[in-house]
């Protein structure tokens, strides 16, 4: 069995200097990962490139030669890349072991997470594969500013929720250029009462019917959940990595290792 992470999130959350903080922790703790890139646009990296989507198309072409923007030419490469799921996929994943561990740094366009199939059928291929698979939603702290803004970040990761339908851990990265780190703090695990008031504070009052749907949604799938990131801690780094290792069952499958004992050790 593979194991997998799914890094998705709105462009500029962090997840490329994600992936590379989560690389050099494990080079440290003396344990391999492989990060894949499967941003078309991507042009320098931080971490070495186990598997490039570049190889198989890159957006620049994609636009130079089909005339297309760049949010349209994304989607394009995405597009490509789920036709030869069975081809280019297939034949990278042949030179990795049952138990490895691969990252995939994915594109911060949202529409690839919210409603177009490409990812669903990604992650879905992955599956049949025989890969363990967590998503790991990355938001940027310093947009936790308000309740307005939290809570549009909670509809976002519940669409990616709902749309991809796997284990999901949400992350508030960037706690390194975070000055109020209480008002985060407000917003970790608040109560959703509290949320609704301050809601209704903020908003006109014709709102407040749409303000107790929204409320009840996020609160009915357990989303009032992120988890702080401050990449310049080990321990930081450590948690969340065991709870993403946690959802996916990673080294649970491991043999046991059983150390020999001198029987004058026991004496």
């Amino acid at each position: 069995m593979g194991y997998a992470q799914l890094v998705i999130g709105p462009a500029g959350s962090g997840k490329s200097t994600y992936c590379s903080g989560l690389y050099q922790h494990c080079e440290t703790v003396g344990r391999r990962i492989n990060i894949v890139n499967l941003d078309p646009a991507a042009e320098n990296f931080d971490y070495p490139v186990a598997m490039d989507i570049r190889e198989l198309i890159s957006l620049e072409d994609v636009m130079e030669e089909l005339g297309l923007g760049p949010n349209g030419g994304l989607i394009y490469c995405m597009e490509h890349l789920e036709d030869n799921l069975h081809d280019w996929l297939d034949e990278e994943l042949e030179n990795y072991l049952d138990d490895d561990y691969l990252v995939f740094d994915c594109p911060g366009q949202i529409e690839l997470f919210s409603h177009v199939p490409v990812l669903r059928n990604f992650v879905e291929h992955l599956k049949r594969k025989n890969y363990n698979v967590c998503v790991v939603y990355l938001l940027d702290s310093q947009f936790m500013t308000d309740v307005t803004k939290f809570i549009s970040g909670c509809m976002a990761s519940l669409s990616a929720m709902v749309q991809l339908e796997l284990p999901h851990i949400n992350i508030l990265s960037k706690m390194d250029l975070v000055r109020d780190k209480r008002g985060i703090n407000d917003y970790l695990d608040p109560e959703p009462t509290v949320l609704l008031a301050e809601l209704n504070q903020r908003m006109a009052p014709q709102f407040q019917k749409l303000n107790k749907a929204l409320i009840e949604l996020v609160d009915e799938y357990s989303m009032v959940s992120f988890m702080p990131l401050d990449l310049r801690k080990e321990s930081s780094i450590r948690h969340v990595l065991a709870q993403i290792d946690n959802c996916i069952q990673f080294g649970e499958d491991a043999d046991v290792k059983v150390k020999d004992v001198d029987p004058d050790d026991d004496e």
